[in-house]
């Protein structure tokens, strides 16, 4: 369902204030007049969780007054959907899950029901994208960089552990990029996720769970014995840094689930 949000300017005589309003959600709140055209200055020292972004409000951005601008759905995965999580360079552009994120709205998530090929998506090209980071559903911001990215099912923990993601292509603004190194799959915070390009896990440090269609990484959970298939190969950074330096507006991943149950 597609929606409206719609500001009003009150000028006041006596106190000469003025409310702006606009809100992801079909309730509206009060906001400061100027738009958040800048990005925080520090980024964290590790990837937060899909909890710790959806309660953080410190990069929310600020509204102006609109006249009638209709908005795309804000997309929010639910328990089985595959999402693509990333973060700009700065973890102000980000979608994690979460409909707070700029990047939720008409964002592509794909339900699990069974081994087979799925696409995942994000776009900035969006009304909504370009308000809450502008002020203006006109005027295009471009994110650029990248510090996490990942395919990530939710809650695949319980509702499918032996799942395997295998990252088939990735299509930056339409081009598919190369895949300078292997992915692998791993289990975190309830989830099951297969990094593209994760700045948060060098390649000696790959999780005890790392496992791959053709088998495990390791032979143990503390990720001191690495198996036969672990050549160094394996990565949490399949596509080289270089692909997000140049701005995205859309990022699509193909990827192949594994390992279920026919």
């Amino acid at each position: 369902m597609k929606k409206l949000l719609s500001c009003l300017i009150l000028s006041a005589m006596i106190c000469g204030s003025v409310v702006s309003c606009g809100d992801k959600s079909s309730s509206s709140s009060e906001s400061s007049s100027e738009p958040a055209t800048e990005a925080p200055t520090e980024a964290p020292t590790e990837a937060p969780t899909a909890e710790e972004e959806s309660s953080d409000e410190s990069s929310e951005p600020v509204a102006v007054a609109v006249d009638d601008v209709e908005f795309e759905d804000a997309v929010v995965p639910e328990s089985g959907d595959a999402y693509l999580a990333i973060a700009d360079s700065q973890w102000w552009i980000k979608y994690m899950g979460s409909n707070e994120d700029m990047l939720t709205y008409d964002a592509g998530i794909a339900h699990i029901d069974g081994n087979g090929d799925y696409t995942v998506s994000v776009t900035a090209d969006t009304n909504g994208f370009r308000f809450d980071t502008t002020g203006d559903a006109n005027d295009q911001y471009t994110p650029s960089g990248c510090v996490f990215s990942a395919v990530i099912i939710k809650d695949a923990e319980t509702l499918m552990p032996d799942a395997i993601i295998t990252i088939n292509s990735i299509k930056i603004n339409g081009e598919e990029v190369e895949l300078s190194k292997k992915g692998y799959t791993n289990t975190e915070d309830g989830n099951i996720r297969s990094n593209i390009y994760n700045s948060y896990v060098e390649d000696n440090a790959l999780p005890g769970d790392a496992r791959t269609a053709e088998g495990a990484l390791f032979e143990d959970f503390d990720n001191t014995k690495p198996t036969a298939l672990n050549d160094g190969s394996y990565s949490a950074k399949i596509v080289d840094e270089s692909v997000f330096n140049d701005g995205w507006l859309n990022v699509e991943v193909n990827f192949t689930v594994s390992g279920l149950a026919e």
